[in-house]
């Protein structure tokens, strides 16, 4: 297949801002004035809706346009099938040159999430030297059999660790320029052809540890290593956190998120000074958002409150012009906007990928698909994090009841209005977000109209989407026992086993 006649596109995904952190969304600190010019030719959607509160299953969705249940890309089996094709290798097929450029352990070859992108920069080779990378291959082919599943989920979330380990202030951690980088390179080596670029900058996920210019701006007198950075401490009780604690860490992912919105403003600018940046679609959201306090909770597990799951969307593309829209849409949305963008709506059949649905593309005249006007979350039991919050309370002697938020899968039905959330082991919830925005007041299905037909839609969806409920972890132990010393011996260094 030759090349489209279709438009570059940048995909930046900020990892973990929340919508109500950046300045186009109303926040009153100025963590965003590249993206508050940027709003001024863009769309900017107030409705978007990610499709799991964390990243593998987000990205799988927006790469594949199916939802969780579909992709079946989770912590219960976290890679994503070779039967299922993605984005990159239709843009691929269609002639696009790709890359992808993250320092987000989730998204490598061994979760098949770079699957198409001729060039790619994974957090395995973001690391110093050849750190892990052959130890995690060696690891990954070991747990591929499902009763070791468990290490996969394990494998894949040593990146936060490790960004923990080396983040040791002044923003030591940080990859986003280097990154920043390689995407100007690239963009140059292709000027002459079409290409499609995905990035996702990791600042504002824990823990937070930005350059000294921001920290001073936005946290002043803040000491990143006096405050609690460590989530699974607070959802277990081992530790509290007061509001000014709170605060003080809410100045730091401000902080973290005025370094992103700066490296955004080098690449935006650099695509202007060499003349890419009219013919280049621009999409700019946040995989998921992060809790700090709200609902007793800390992060982005166990909950698919809203500012998890409304995130910030961006997209500039001169079919859409600019401005705001309060139109619902889903991140999984994103696949088809790319596909009709960079006209390849047909190579999606060339590398077995869902087909393209005009109807759910961003550049349709409305969104017309079955339940258009709901949108849907599907968040499967979080292994990983289960596992470090049952570590984090037993050495504080906190027992976590079984029945609670902490072991429950969750999904959701959504519409600017309403909302309504089945969760697998305490009771259903459902909210009014146009009178409780902030979801503190539960309303009964059978008492509000709203809300009755959110749930309505949630179990149409639901008898749509594959139930994938009934399968569990396997034990830890047993895995354990098939490993060599080698890998025992790394999970120990990176604090997974004792």
């Amino acid at each position: 297949m030759g090349a489209p006649a279709g438009r570059n596109v940048l995909f930046v995904v900020m990892d973990t801002v929340r919508k109500d952190h950046l300045t186009p969304y109303g926040h009153d600190r100025p963590t965003t004035p590249t993206l508050a010019a940027f709003a001024e030719e863009a769309l900017v959607y107030e409705e978007a809706v990610a499709q799991a509160p964390w990243t593998l299953p987000v990205h799988a969705s927006m790469f594949t346009g199916l939802y969780p249940a579909d992709h079946t890309a989770t912590q219960e089996a976290p890679y994503l099938p070779e039967d299922v094709g993605t984005l990159a290798e239709a843009l691929s097929s269609a002639g696009y040159a790709t890359a992808c450029y993250s320092s987000n352990a989730w998204i490598t070859p061994y979760t098949r999430l770079t699957a198409g992108f001729d060039r790619q920069d994974n957090f395995f080779e973001v690391l110093p030297g050849e750190a892990l990378s052959g130890v995690a291959a060696s690891l990954w082919q070991r747990v591929l059999d499902s009763r070791f599943r468990w290490v996969a989920d394990r494998l894949v979330e040593l990146g936060n660790d490790v960004h923990e380990h080396l983040a040791g202030g002044e923003g030591a951690d940080s990859k986003t320029p280097d990154i920043i980088d390689r995407v100007q390179a690239f963009a140059d080596d292709n000027a002459d052809d079409e290409w499609f670029a995905f990035v996702n900058l990791m600042d504002a996920h824990l823990p937070y540890y930005p350059p000294e210019e921001y920290r001073e701006e936005f946290a002043p007198g803040v000491d990143p290593t006096e405050v609690c950075q460590n989530s699974k401490e607070y959802n277990s009780g081992a530790r509290e956190i007061d509001e000014t604690e709170f605060e003080a860490i809410r100045g730091l992912y401000d902080a973290e998120i005025r370094h992103i919105d700066a490296e955004l403003g080098r690449l935006f600018d650099h695509l202007k000074a060499t003349d890419q940046w009219d013919d280049t679609v621009v999409v700019v959201c946040a995989d998921h958002g992060e809790l700090h306090g709200e609902h007793g909770l800390y992060g982005h597990e166990f909950s698919v409150y809203d500012p998890l799951v409304n995130v910030p969307l961006m997209v500039k593309h001169p079919d859409l012009g600019a401005g705001r829209t309060d139109r619902q849409v889903e991140l999984l949305d994103l696949y088809d906007t790319v596909l009709e963008a960079t006209a390849a709506t047909d190579a999606p059949g060339a590398v077995d990928a869902r087909p393209f649905e005009a109807g759910r593309s961003l550049l349709s005249a409305g969104r017309d698909v079955t339940d258009g006007d709901y949108a849907f979350v599907d968040y499967h039991r979080p292994v990983v994090e289960l596992n470090q919050l049952e570590t984090k309370a037993a050495e504080a002697g906190v027992d976590l009841p079984g029945a609670s938020r902490f072991y429950s899968r969750m999904r959701a039905a959504r519409r600017p209005d309403a909302k309504y959330i089945r969760n697998e082991r305490i009771a259903d919830e459902g909210y009014r977000l146009d009178a409780d925005p902030g979801e503190t007041e539960p309303v009964a299905a059978g008492d509000d109209p709203a809300v009755g037909a959110v749930r309505d839609a949630l179990e149409r969806f639901e008898a749509r989407a594959a139930d994938r409920w009934e399968a569990d972890a396997a034990d830890a132990d047993e895995a354990l026992d098939h490993m060599d010393e080698a890998a025992k011996e790394r999970l120990q260094d990176l604090g997974y086993m004792e």
